[in-house]
């Protein structure tokens, strides 16, 4: 494979993907958004759907803006896949088109049960690609990443972040949480695996770092990165909660929804993608967090 084409090339998930692959393929870069009846011509080797629409933390976003963005361009470019000469088609999305809480392990035989219109859109795509009857020769992969990290990325990592740099005690100690990430040259890793090994049977497949993370745990590896010494305390859960309200008020960073996220149980296995590839993850769940903890002191 000498070819591909990447849309959505310009975000976080990208830009890291041309960088890494720019050593490897030439790369075809498409800018696209929905337009009706718009068609594509695919002359690549490979296609990496990337480009949608995310999370709207700013909530400006219209639920057509999400469906338009996520299953109806999808849609369009799934179809010029299927009658050119391309082999491989790689779909971004993302673990929320399963499910937006999880009760035990997230695996791929979960009946999808999403909430919001970012996951709902997102598995509308996901069954789209599913229930096109394949042509010989080419090869589907839907990818279900949970929470992606690394250099650029900021987020609720990087809230941790500031906290624990400036000093601050960590407030959410009595929360137990475990919940699994995703270092970006891990994520970079699978999809070369995917591009290149034609016995990769195609599916959905969850994309998650091999170890899972408390935030606690997160706060303790913040604080080694930053040689500090980090103070966790156990506030009742009944305070906290109270305390958020206001927040919410307030328009604070510490709110219910960012309460929720940061203390919410979202297991995820990757047993299923790595078995398929048959190697080892390049980068340990911890080491992928220490890189990206460095990259906020830039």
């Amino acid at each position: 494979m000498n070819r591909i084409l990447i849309t959505g090339s310009t975000g976080f998930v990208g830009s890291y993907l041309q960088d890494y692959f720019k050593s490897y393929y030439e790369l075809d870069i498409l800018s696209v958004r929905y337009k009706k009846e718009q068609q594509f011509e695919i002359l690549s080797e490979a296609i990496i759907h990337l480009a949608g629409k995310a999370h709207d933390l700013k909530k400006v976003s219209t639920p057509q803006d999400y469906y338009e963005a996520n299953f109806e361009l999808t849609k369009q470019l799934f179809d010029a896949f299927l009658t050119s000469e391309s082999s491989v088609f790689v779909f971004m999305s993302t673990v929320k088109a399963a499910s937006d809480e999880v009760k035990g392990i997230l695996k791929e035989d979960v009946i999808p049960n999403p909430k919001t219109h970012y996951g709902i859109s997102k598995h509308q795509a996901e069954e789209y690609i599913l229930n096109k009857k394949l042509p010989q020769g080419k090869r589907v992969y839907i990818l279900r990443p949970c929470m992606i990290h690394g250099d650029g990325n900021k987020g609720n990592l990087n809230l941790l972040y500031q906290l624990v740099s400036k000093g601050f005690p960590w407030p959410l100690g009595a929360f137990e949480n475990q919940r699994s990430f995703l270092s970006i040259e891990n994520l970079c890793f699978i999809v070369k695996e995917l591009l290149e090994n034609q016995s990769i049977p195609s599916g959905i497949y969850n994309v998650a770092d091999d170890k899972s993370l408390s935030t606690n745990e997160l706060i303790e590896l913040l604080g080694e990165s930053l040689n500090k010494k980090v103070h966790i305390l156990n506030l009742s859960k009944d305070i906290i909660k109270s305390l958020v309200k206001f927040g919410d008020f307030l328009h604070l960073p510490l709110n219910s929804e960012r309460l929720q996220k940061l203390t919410e149980n979202y297991l995820v296995s990757n047993e299923k993608i790595i078995n398929a590839i048959g190697k080892s993850l390049p980068v340990s769940a911890e080491e992928g967090l220490k890189r990206t903890f460095a990259s906020f002191r830039n």
